[in-house]
């Protein structure tokens, strides 16, 4: 089994092409992306893949860019932290 089959996911944030927003979302997933969050009129679909695997997002004709997913969670105002 390769070292590379073991690669923990990560969250993605992709930015695709509106106009062919299914076809893309289809290929990405061959690719290996588990898609969590769709916004076609955005251009954007979100999700998590295998670290090693980012590289054959980008290779998906129609995906302009594949940013890691750097959402923050905030806590809540009346929360302690502050």
């Amino acid at each position: 089994m390769s070292e590379s089959s073991q690669s923990e996911p990560v969250g993605v944030i992709l930015a695709v092409d509106p106009g062919r927003f299914a076809e893309v979302t289809e290929a990405v997933r061959r690719a290996g992306l588990n898609v969590t969050g769709e916004q076609p009129m955005l251009g954007t679909l979100s999700g998590t893949i295998a670290e090693d695997r980012i590289p054959a997002l980008e290779e998906v004709a129609g995906v302009a860019a594949v940013d890691r997913d750097r959402t923050i969670h905030l806590p809540p105002p009346d929360s302690p932290i502050q």
